[in-house]
This record gives C-alpha cells, sequence and structure tokens, in this order.
C-alpha cells in the first residue's frame, strides 16, 4: 500500500503538466490568443499562436504518456522539458510577432505563454528529479 502511494506522487508532475498543456493550448487560441487583424489578415503573430498549440499538445501528449509509462517516465519528463523550452522561446523569439508594444500579441499571448511554459519547464524538471532513479532498463 506503501508503495502505490509514492507511486501515485511520482505522476503529480505529469498530470500538472497534462493540465498545464490544456490551458496552453486552449489559451493560444482563444483568451491568452494573438491580435486579431480587423482586415481579416493573418499576422506573425497568428503563425505564433498556432505553432504554440502544437507545442502544446506535444507537452500534453508526453505529459499523459509520462503518467501511463512508469519505465519511460523519466525520458519523457526531459523531454516536457525541453518542449516547455521550446515553447517558452517561440512567440517574439522564434517566431516573430507583431512589432507595436500594445498589440495583443504583445501585452497577453507572450507574456502569459512565457509564465505557463515556464511554469511547466519547472515542473517538468520537478518530474526529472522525482524519477532520476527510474531509468528504464530491460
Amino acid at each position: 500500500m506503501k508503495e502505490n502511494a509514492i507511486m501515485n506522487k511520482k505522476i503529480i508532475p505529469a498530470m500538472v503538466l497534462v493540465v498545464l498543456g490544456l490551458v496552453i493550448a486552449i489559451g493560444s487560441q482563444t483568451f491568452l490568443g494573438p491580435c486579431v487583424h480587423e482586415d481579416g489578415s493573418f499576422g506573425a503573430c497568428h503563425w505564433a499562436g498556432r505553432a504554440l498549440l502544437g507545442v502544446s499538445l506535444l507537452l500534453t501528449a508526453e505529459a499523459l504518456l509520462s503518467a501511463i509509462l512508469e519505465r519511460a517516465r523519466f525520458g519523457l519528463c526531459l523531454a516536457s522539458a525541453l518542449t516547455s523550452a521550446l515553447g517558452f522561446l517561440m512567440p517574439g523569439g522564434l517566431i516573430d510577432i507583431c512589432k507595436m508594444d500594445t498589440m495583443r500579441c504583445r501585452m497577453v499571448m507572450q507574456p502569459a505563454m512565457r509564465v505557463l511554459f515556464g511554469l511547466a519547464l519547472i515542473v517538468s524538471v520537478a518530474g526529472l528529479l522525482k524519477n532520476k532513479g527510474k531509468r528504464g532498463a530491460a
């Protein structure tokens, strides 16, 4: 019974990452999303938002697998950390966003995504530390 409780604690980082990944995915397309241009055109920030959606869904999938696959948990936490770092760097770093500081992508999307992916990176590292002795061996 005590061993079961320890196992349940080891999936806590994975479950937190699932929630963060879903918040990022939904947020990047709705309330934390990029600018909506009046003429209906897509700016660079639109594509940053779409890329954030893909990265957040990857993070969510890695976290779900980490919760399910005990022997692969360490590697999946490492992958989640790298995915979180990618998401952190994406808006305004790897993919341009609008130039004006008053635009929604600069005022809302970029800071929100950096905070959320920063949290995901911290949680991923916590998962690495919690599972450092669980590297899979056949």
